[in-house]
């Protein structure tokens, strides 16, 4: 026999050990863990996240309904094309997110084709199942490696199966297969395109297999294929594996490291930890709406969680890139990233409790702040700070290069001299991506955190500054600048003057509790009183400008800048933009009446699935607009069944954003606190009962419970001591608060508007009516049953009904 050598003996020794050391607990099903308890409810975690489980009463056989899978480095879509169907996806194959491969295993056709075919999504365990005709196949994602594992059981023992790895024209790999892996590598520099960094980036994948005579050939340049004999009992195993690769690094030596400690329990503790830290919400209603809304929101944790990203965000342009079945393709410059459709993802994963998700979004701005400001001193007129472009390529430089448009389209974000375009002159996301970071501070109160980001929030605030000019009214005026992509190069646009009325406070707070700037301090704390008022005009005549002397209570809205009659080139509500992200106006302040007719005539209603209505609506106290406006997004824009949002039902590329919006809202209607002060149950939708938790600032969980728009169970888990201020859930009625662990009363008969106490770390704090409060009160638990079949909603659905085609 031929003696082997080297890596590729080391390679066989370490693959060999690895998949026949596995034994078969992968065909089991999977275990479930017991309910969550905390001072709070006691939830069934897995029965309540089982419930948004996708349910296929048919195969997914095109590539439009593929289910996703990933451990936030590396994400899959799954279908039935072909037996199985599975694409591989990183978020670091830049600049054109080249898929690292697809995987198809023809011989699960027997699966798939069967009459009793059944598919399931388990979210809470982070795994695809199917099963048929006696088969059965698992498949999920390794945690700890960038592995894709399909354990097979009950397949014909006395028939050969193969399993394939496959790239595409253009693609170039280099191809080989050595005894029992095959792979596909390639590797290439970002120079191509306009302002390209010069960095080297790759894609790397191998496939292997354990059963009977396994073998490994090249098929052609683009296809590697492993062939083999199911073990005598029908069970066998594809492994696929896709680290991270740029060419720099040993192929082998990386396909060896993803080759080890393969276990069919790993993922699944991972998931059942991430569940477990989230927070729950369960929605009842009698039509079935507010369920759906649930299972999309609990979709978007779990794609969150399955794309996150390590140096960059999975997703762009609210696509969810990492869990694509479109191959190479993409819509949009797969290079940068368009901030418009991240906010609601970093609002949903703080409100969930999960700020670990935004790490990657945190990273993508600090990192590239030298890049970031060297391009704001070239393009905008030598100014100092940071103006974050609006549309920005990975590395820094605002250039959204949009090759798949014809003609090819490049914009130029950030820009004193390009011509007019959607985000030439959009000045305020350095601002807002700021106020996340504040945002995140305040929820995690994690001190380094801050201090790490602040260059941000000053970079930003300074830019700011010097682009705003004094004007003869005296106040600091920004022109030319866009009303982010809705209106282009006009004076004062509502989003720069809520950007500097909401940044320059925090960035003043930020500094002082870092002694730092003291200059930036004084130089703000001047500004601030200078920022002109939000424009407005009449509701019956929104091209015409109401100057600040004019008074109008019952007919202005808030305008898109102060040049209103210019032409929309996008259908953004610009107006209220005040209400949300910035959070300038609540149900306290003195335009919230202002902010509600602006709502009310709003230029564009639910008309694309990044519309922050849902959002905005919860802000403005509006649960039935919440629920009709969701309803319309979801019904729209939703056209597949893995939950996500597509523009064509056959194809592959997914948008996350929708499903952003619907866990942001329902947060939103449960729980705000934009302002120190605890809202709870602020814009319950008419006829949804909900079971819920969400966290707020200070490492804090709310617990509410609402039967019939009444809140029925409150509770406070503090996670860090502060004084909590808690609206009355109860307006007009006593309330009584008593800690969870010791029963203790520390609040009786409360009649005050707000609740304020003092609250200690890890203590709960039960808030009752006084007339209802007894030293027994019990939490109640929160139970649910995994799904068992499909959902729908109007003409959308989750999942595969039977006689769907």
């Amino acid at each position: 026999m031929r003696l082997l050598h080297g890596n590729a003996a080391k390679l066989f020794l370490s693959v060999s050990i690895v998949l026949c050391g596995v034994n078969r607990e992968w065909a089991q099903q999977p275990a479930r863990s017991i309910a969550r308890e905390s001072a709070g409810f006691h939830v069934d975690v897995p029965g309540v996240i089982g419930r948004s489980d996708i349910v296929l009463a048919r195969p997914n056989m095109q590539a439009g309904e593929a289910m996703p899978l990933g451990n936030g480095r590396l994400g899959v879509a799954i279908w039935s094309e072909d037996g199985l169907t599975a694409q591989l996806n990183r978020a670091d194959t830049l600049p054109d997110r080249l898929s690292p491969g697809q995987v198809v295993i023809p011989g699960l056709a027997a699966l798939t084709g069967a009459t009793n075919y059944a598919g399931r999504l388990d979210l809470y365990n982070g795994e695809f199942r199917e099963r048929g005709a006696g088969m059965t196949a698992t498949v999920y994602v390794q945690p700890g490696t960038d592995t894709l594992l399909i354990d097979v059981t009950g397949a014909d023992a006395t028939k050969p199966q193969t399993a394939q790895l496959r790239l595409w024209p253009p693609r170039t790999p280099h191809t080989t297969a050595k005894m029992q892996v095959g792979m596909l590598s390639q590797s290439w520099i970002d120079s191509r395109n306009p302002e390209s960094s010069s960095r080297s980036f790759g894609s790397l994948s191998a496939i292997s297999a354990q059963g009977r005579n396994v073998r490994v050939a090249v098929t052609d340049p683009l296809t590697v294929t492993v062939s083999f004999k199911p073990y005598l009992d029908g069970h066998f195993r594809i492994a696929v594996a896709a680290p991270h690769y740029d060419g720099g690094q040993n192929a082998l030596a990386a396909v060896r490291r993803s080759f080890t400690e393969l276990s069919s329990r790993s993922h699944r503790l991972m998931w059942n930890s991430f569940w477990n830290r989230a927070a729950i919400i369960k929605v009842t209603s009698a039509d079935g709406t507010g369920e759906y809304m649930e299972n999309l929101r609990n979709i978007y944790l779990f794609a969150a969680q399955a794309e996150k990203g390590v140096e960059y965000p999975g997703s762009q342009a609210g696509v969810a890139d990492m869990l694509s079945s479109a191959r190479d393709a993409h819509r949009w410059d797969s290079s940068a990233f368009w901030h418009w459709n991240l906010r609601m993802q970093v609002a949903a994963n703080l409100g969930a409790g999960l700020p670990g998700l935004n790490a990657s979004y945190f990273n993508l701005y600090r990192e590239n702040l030298p890049s970031i400001e060297d391009w704001t001193k070239r393009h905008m007129a030598g100014r100092a700070g940071a103006c974050v472009p609006e549309t920005m390529r990975f590395n820094g430089r605002g250039i959204e290069y949009e090759s798949s448009w014809k003609p090819i389209s490049i914009g130029r974000d950030c820009d004193s001299d390009s011509e007019p375009y959607f985000n030439a002159r959009t000045l305020s996301t350095g601002a807002e991506v700021s106020l996340w970071i504040w945002q995140q501070y305040l929820a995690t109160r994690n001190h380094q955190f801050l201090a790490k980001n602040y260059p941000v929030i000053a970079a930003s605030a300074r830019f700011l500054l010097a682009y705003q000019k004094l004007g003869p009214d005296g106040l600091l005026h920004t022109s030319p600048s866009n009303a982010h992509e809705t209106q282009w190069d006009i004076t004062d646009p509502t989003t720069d003057i809520a950007a500097t009325m909401a940044l320059y406070p925090v960035a003043i707070q930020a500094a002082q509790l870092l002694g730092l700037d003291a200059d930036l301090i004084a130089r703000l704390q001047a500004a601030i009183p200078k920022i002109p008022p939000l424009p407005r005009t009449a509701a019956d005549a929104p091209n015409t400008l109401l100057l600040p002397a004019v008074k109008d209570d019952h007919d202005d809205v808030i305008a898109e800048s102060y040049l209103p009659a210019k032409p929309n080139h996008n259908a953004e509500n610009i107006g209220l933009e005040a209400v949300w992200p910035y959070d300038l106006i609540g149900d306290t302040s003195p335009l919230f009446a202002l902010a509600q007719r602006t709502y009310a005539h709003r230029p564009f209603s639910a008309v694309a699935d990044w519309s922050f209505d849902p959002i905005q609506a919860a802000r403005l106290g509006l649960g039935n607009e919440i629920k009709s406006t969701l309803v319309r997004i979801t019904e729209q824009s939703q056209h597949t069944p893995n939950g996500f949002a597509n523009w064509d039902k056959q194809y592959g590329e997914f948008y996350v954003e929708q499903v952003g919006i619907v866990a942001a809202a329902l947060q939103e209607s449960l729980v705000q606190d934009y302002d120190e002060v605890i809202r709870i149950a602020p814009a319950i939708p008419p006829g949804w009962d909900f079971d819920g938790s969400v966290f707020v600032r200070d490492n804090t969980k709310v617990d509410v419970q609402v039967r019939n728009g009444v809140v029925t169970t409150a509770v406070i888990e503090v996670g860090s001591k502060h004084t909590a201020r808690v609206r009355n859930p109860w307006p007009g009625h006593p309330v009584d608060v008593v800690t969870g662990n010791t029963h203790m009363m520390i609040v009786k008969g409360s009649i005050a508007p707000i609740i304020t106490f003092p609250s200690a770390d890890g203590t709960s704090y039960h808030l009752w009516k006084h007339t209802e409060t007894t030293i027994t009160q019990r939490i109640p638990s929160i139970a649910g049953t995994p799904a068992r079949t499909a959902r729908s909603l109007g003409k959308v659905q989750i999942g595969l009904f039977k006689d769907n085609q």
